[in-house]
Parts: C-alpha cells; sequence; structure tokens
C-alpha cells in the first residue's frame, strides 16, 4: 500500500528565502526538490514520480515518431568540441576537466558532437539512414547566474534527439515528424503552449523553432499574430520597418544640449518625438569595436546583430573602451564622423528618417538636421532592432501580440553545420560521398515541470494535471486513531488501485487541516475524504483540486466516479 507516512516527503509552511518564482516555491514547499548546491537539485520521490512520468510521455512519442534510445556519456573529450569549433564558441559556460594525464574534457551540455563522431564511424551507406537517436540524461552548463529553481540550473536533465538524413528533403521530414511528436508531447502534459519561430544559438543551424508554455513569469517573450499563425521570440521576429513620411533635408547644425544623456531627457530637452532621434550603440565584437543605430524609440536586438557579424562574443562597449578607441563621451555618441574610425550597421528604419537629432560626439553637444547618406555612412543594412507589440504582421491582416513564455523544448534544422566539420558521410546510390544532413531536438524535463507549476497553481498550492500528477488520487482519512475510517479508507485505496489508479493513503496521525492543507500543496488532482460522515451514512467527499469543486457519493458509487475522471482527462490531452 502506498502511504503518505512512508514517503520522503516534507512540506514546508513558510515560503524558503533562496525562492523567487513560484514553481521554485512550490516546489521546495512540497517535498518535491531539494538544494544540493546553486543551481543544482536532488529529486525527492513526489518530484521523481512527475519527473519519469513526464519522461515516460517523452520516449512513448520519441518511439511512435521512430527514435531509438541509446545512452551516451556525460564526460566528453576535448578534441570532439574542438573538432566543431564549439570548445571555444561555449565560452564559460562549458564545464571542462581535466584527468591524471592532464587531458581536456568537458561535461556534456549537448551532444551533437558524441553523437556525430558515432554516426560517423557507424554508417557509411544510404541503406543505413534516416536514423533518429535520442537518449534521456543530465546535461551541464556553468551558468553565470543560476536561478529561479528548476528553469536556470547547472545540471539538468533533458530529452535529446538527433535525425540524420541523406538530405535536405529527409531532414525536413524528420524536423516535421519531431515538432508533430512534441505537440502530442506537450499536449499529453495538459500545457497551453506556443511553438514560435527561434533563434538557434549556439546550436547553429538555420530554422528553429522553440515550443513555449505561456505562464505569466515566463522568461522569454514571445509575439503572436492575430489573425495567422505566425509566432516568434522576440529575438527572433522579424521586424519590418515603419517609413515615416520623408522631408525636404535641411541644413545641419549643432546645438548645445546639456545633460540630456538619454534619449527620453534628450526627447524632452528638445521638444522632438523619439522617432525623430538616433540610438547609437557601440559594440564589442570579439576584438572589433561597431556601431549600431537604432530609431531612438527602439531597441537593439544583439542576437540579431551577432548572428549578423558571426563573432563568438557581443558585449556593450565600456566608457573605458570608447574613451581609448575614439576618445568620445559616452551619451553623446553620434554616427557623424564615427563612420571614418569603426564600421556602422543600420536597422532598416534608419534611411527613411530625416532631419533627425544625433549625438555630436562631444560632451552636452547635440547634431540636428541630420540625414543618412549626406551627412554619414552605413557599411551595413539589415532588421536589428526587437520587434514590438502592437506591430503589424508581414501577412498585412492582424497585429502582433505579445505573450511570456517558458521555453521547454526546441528543435533546430542542422543541415551540414556538424557533419561537414566532423566529416561524417555516408555513399549514395553511385558510390559518390555525401554529408549527412542532420537535425537536433530537446525537450527540458526539469523545466515542463516547473513551466506546468508555473501555469497551473493558485493560492493554496500546485495543481497538477491529472497525466503527469505525482498521484491520480489522494485518500485522506480524517482520523487515522478511528478504525472505522480507517478501513474505509484502505477498501477505497484498494478498490481504486484494483481499476489501474494510481493512488495514495494519507495515514499520518495529523489533524485534518493538515492532511487537507498538503494535500492541496502538493496538488493531487483528486482528493477522497473519508470521516465521521461515511461511517454513519456511507457517504464520502471527494474534492476536485483544480476548480475546489465538492460532491458527496455513495462509497459504493466512488470508484466509477473517479475513474469516469481520471479517464475522460487523459483521453481529453490525446484528442
Amino acid at each position: 500500500m502506498m502511504k503518505v507516512s512512508n514517503m520522503l516527503v516534507n512540506t514546508l509552511r513558510e515560503v524558503p528565502a533562496e525562492a523567487e518564482i513560484i514553481s521554485h516555491k512550490l516546489l521546495l514547499r512540497a517535498g518535491f526538490i531539494k538544494k544540493v548546491a546553486s543551481g543544482i537539485y536532488s529529486y525527492l520521490p513526489m518530484g521523481w514520480r512527475v519527473m519519469q512520468k513526464i519522461m515516460d510521455i517523452i520516449r512513448d512519442e520519441m518511439n511512435n515518431a521512430g527514435g531509438l534510445e541509446v545512452g551516451l556519456p556525460s564526460i566528453h573529450p576535448a578534441e570532439l568540441w574542438m573538432e566543431t569549433g564549439r570548445w571555444d564558441v561555449y565560452g564559460d559556460e562549458l564545464f571542462r576537466l581535466k584527468d591524471r594525464h592532464q587531458r581536456d574534457f568537458c561535461l556534456g551540455p549537448t551532444h551533437e558532437e558524441v553523437l556525430t563522431d558515432i554516426v560517423r564511424k557507424e554508417v557509411s551507406s544510404y541503406k543505413q539512414l534516416p536514423l533518429l537517436l535520442y537518449q534521456i540524461q543530465n546535461k551541464y552548463r556553468d551558468e553565470r547566474r543560476p536561478r529561479f529553481g528548476l528553469m536556470r540550473g547547472r545540471e539538468f536533465i533533458m530529452k535529446d534527439l538527433y535525425s540524420f538524413d541523406k538530405d535536405v528533403e529527409g531532414m525536413n521530414i524528420s524536423y516535421k515528424k519531431m515538432y508533430d511528436a512534441y505537440v502530442k508531447i506537450f499536449s499529453r502534459c495538459g500545457l497551453e503552449f506556443r511553438s514560435v519561430e527561434a533563434d538557434s544559438g549556439a546550436i547553429g543551424g538555420k530554422t528553429s523553432h522553440e515550443f513555449m508554455v505561456l505562464a505569466k513569469n515566463g522568461e522569454a517573450e514571445i509575439v503572436y499574430c492575430s489573425d495567422c499563425e505566425y509566432a516568434a521570440n522576440v529575438e527572433k521576429a522579424e521586424a519590418y520597418p515603419e517609413v515615416l513620411p520623408k522631408e525636404e533635408y535641411k541644413e545641419l547644425q549643432k546645438i548645445h544640449t546639456p545633460g540630456a544623456k538619454t534619449m527620453d531627457k534628450l526627447a524632452e530637452y528638445l521638444e522632438v518625438p523619439k522617432t525623430k532621434t538616433i540610438k547609437t550603440m557601440l559594440y564589442k565584437a570579439d576584438e572589433e569595436l561597431v556601431c549600431v543605430l537604432v530609431r531612438g524609440d527602439r531597441s537593439v536586438n544583439e542576437i540579431k546583430v551577432k548572428n549578423l557579424l558571426n563573432c563568438v562574443s557581443l558585449d556593450i562597449a565600456d566608457e573605458k573602451l570608447i574613451k581609448q578607441e575614439l576618445g568620445y563621451p559616452m551619451g553623446y555618441i553620434g554616427p557623424v564622423g564615427l563612420s571614418q574610425k569603426i564600421k556602422i550597421l543600420a536597422d532598416l528604419e534608419i534611411k527613411h528618417l530625416s532631419n533627425i537629432v544625433v549625438g555630436a560626439n562631444e560632451h552636452d553637444y547635440h547634431l540636428i538636421n541630420v540625414n543618412p547618406v549626406r551627412d554619414f555612412r552605413i557599411d551595413i543594412e539589415a532588421d536589428l532592432r526587437l520587434i514590438e507589440e502592437g506591430e503589424k504582421c508581414a501577412c498585412g491582416g492582424g497585429d502582433l501580440k505579445a505573450a511570456r513564455g517558458i521555453e521547454v523544448g526546441q528543435v533546430f534544422q542542422l543541415g551540414t553545420k556538424y557533419s561537414e566539420s566532423l566529416n561524417a558521410i555516408y555513399a549514395d546510390e553511385k558510390g559518390n560521398n555525401n554529408h549527412i544532413v542532420m537535425g537536433c531536438y530537446g525537450i527540458g524535463v526539469g523545466r515542463t515541470m516547473a513551466a506546468t507549476i508555473e501555469q497551473n497553481h493558485d493560492d493554496h498550492g500546485i495543481i497538477w494535471p491529472m497525466t503527469i500528477a505525482p498521484f491520480q488520487v489522494v485518500v485522506v482519512p480524517i482520523s487515522s486513531k478511528d478504525n472505522a475510517q480507517m478501513q474505509t479508507a484502505e477498501n477505497i485505496y484498494q478498490a481504486l488501485k484494483k481499476q489501474g489508479l494510481q493512488v495514495i493513503i494519507d495515514d499520518r496521525d495529523e489533524r485534518a487541516g493538515v492532511k487537507f492543507k498538503d494535500a492541496d500543496l502538493i496538488g493531487y488532482p483528486l482528493q477522497i475524504i473519508v470521516g465521521k460522515k461515511t461511517i454513519i451514512e456511507g457517504t464520502v467527499d471527494v474534492i476536485v483540486r483544480k476548480n475546489k469543486e465538492e460532491k458527496t457519493l455513495k462509497v459504493e458509487n466512488v470508484v466509477e466516479f473517479i475513474d469516469n475522471i481520471v479517464q475522460t482527462e487523459i483521453k481529453y490531452s490525446l484528442a
């Protein structure tokens, strides 16, 4: 018999000081996880049951899609990562170590190198392709600021699958299989989510989608169209330039603007809208100092800039570097004259501006009536800004709306990025050698658990979807000292278990109020209350956790009632 008294679960009434977001607070309070070190957690029995259920759903859908599960090492030789160039690209996030012979290794944050190395040694013919190989395993990333519990840790559990195909057409088929499988996985987990176009980051490749669980505390912002299916992470979303009316060019002038170091202060001082100003940002791209221009009311999209320059690092230039390289004061920098010294990157909206305000590269001074081309050179024009809610979608009809989301999975079309650097080839029907075309597909298991809580909770605790709850039903005898109550509770427990339901009995010698609070905190979807009324009248109270709906039933009818609710919710998740 599964009893609460035998479970390692210590619930907390107070919110732990370290916890910042809802999921972190509730996972700690409900006794699902325990902190070992910053960004490193142990999963206690209740938490591990949820993790196993999520992993079971993932395995089921991966296998249904033709995936083959493998077991891969966590420790990777540096040589593999050096072959792909990622030993340097991953930077400080890569956990690096040496063995006793002073050979370099790392703890795997992802497994493209290791699995591609296996495939290049084991696959030689087109007859062996396609392949879909996956694992569910611990990953390691030395996050600068581990935070939010399981959301951003240094050790975490991830499912990663890699597809190996003969050509792009085959990769597209594999990508679609995985995309569809992800939709099924997150639907079965009972989540409200969206798939959005995303940046590929250090993984690489051209096409990528993130699966975002919609939640108020989501760390990422997404935009989606009110009319069509378009959705994208704001880092990836394509921003279309707003074309402002052209004006007849006026004479360039330098004016005194004391203390106007910010766009807001400048616009207020000159009594001009920020759309009539240019924001000049200086960045250190690897070892090169570059300038990025966006309209004064816009923000630079640093991901787009980094991708455009194909640089490993991109950091805002500090005052010391700017003084050293240019001799200009912070807060008053502008492109006029600057284009003679460093590369100028301009957002697509810049060329549509006329008679605008920019920094004069002199303390307390700005230039007015500045015009691109006439007054400064642009080296590269591109979409370099963050998109904003309310802008028009490319479909031409809908407005873009914003929402916050938690990334729980991402799929990538890698192409030949890794097969070329690792020389993973196969012989086609004519005997010609070709590089294998790859895809990569990841799901954060712990993140999925945490994101579920962010989306499903109330003031009392967690509200688990039926499919991934640690137990579907808890039987709560109000008094463990009342033999009649305990016997009836055990009879109900055994009948539910015989029906195939996942049930636990709270047999603890605790006050009823404590048991009720813990049941809400832990988040069992269904609670069956056995009390004096049960013995006298032969009835129990059933509480549905998600809406606190309460129903009184005859004991002989409770199993059928509970089973109907469970099966209906599971069936709904599969629809």
